[in-house]
């Protein structure tokens, strides 16, 4: 197995007040702390430089999202569709993405640090120029995403589809992918030192050194 690390979860308080998303607008800052968003549709929403602390969002969906940028500290998405949101270049730490729709979310040049990625979907997501340090994927779905150009430090994929994910210029020492599924990954041979894959997927890697494995 890789190595196990702990992660910090998100300090949320045990009683949140229920609060309107829209009520940022009425501050100077675009900042919302201490509260529960449920049940709610959020379209086209664009905020740059927005600050969430100590914030739970539940059943809500974020279609057409954009917010660069984004400072995310003590925060929880619960059955959410953040689709294709735009969260580049933010500052996330100590957030948990469970049971979430992901897809096509951009994270390129964002810092994740402590965050939990847990059955989630997040086909053709761009991590690309990412730094992630003390991050868990669970049983969440990859397919396609791109990981390029990343610095992965202390970060787990457990069970989780990673079918045609893109690991190009992404240093996989210490990264344990054996009990993912995929039958394609995009890497350079030179970067998958020291990554820890199954028997079966051995096989695999061995086709990319031209090696032929006799039954």
């Amino acid at each position: 197995m890789g190595y196990t690390f702990k992660i910090e979860d998100p300090k949320i308080p045990a009683r949140q007040d229920t609060a309107n998303f829209h009520d940022i607008y009425y501050d100077e800052d675009p900042f919302l702390s201490n509260c529960t968003v449920e049940n709610a549709r959020l379209d086209q929403e664009h905020i740059d430089q927005l600050v969430l602390s100590k914030v739970t969002f539940k059943n809500v969906s974020f279609p057409g999202a954009s917010f660069p940028r984004i400072d995310m500290t003590d925060v929880v998405f619960e059955n959410c569709d953040l689709s294709n949101a735009n969260l580049c270049e933010g500052i996330i730490h100590r957030v948990r993405f469970s049971e979430c729709k992901l897809m096509g979310i951009d994270f390129s040049g964002a810092n994740l640090g402590n965050v939990h990625f847990d059955e989630c979907l997040a086909n053709m997501s761009d991590f690309v120029d990412a730094r992630m340090k003390k991050v868990k994927f669970n049983q969440t779905s990859l397919q396609n995403a791109n990981y390029s150009d990343c610095e992965l430090l202390k970060v787990s994929f457990d069970r989780c589809d990673l079918n045609e994910i893109d690991f190009t210029q992404t240093d996989l020492k210490g990264i344990d992918i054996s009990t993912c599924r995929f039958t394609r990954i995009n890497v350079a041979l030179d970067k998958l030192s020291g990554c820890e894959i199954s028997p079966e997927q051995a096989i695999g890697f061995a086709g990319l050194l031209g090696l032929k494995v006799k039954e």
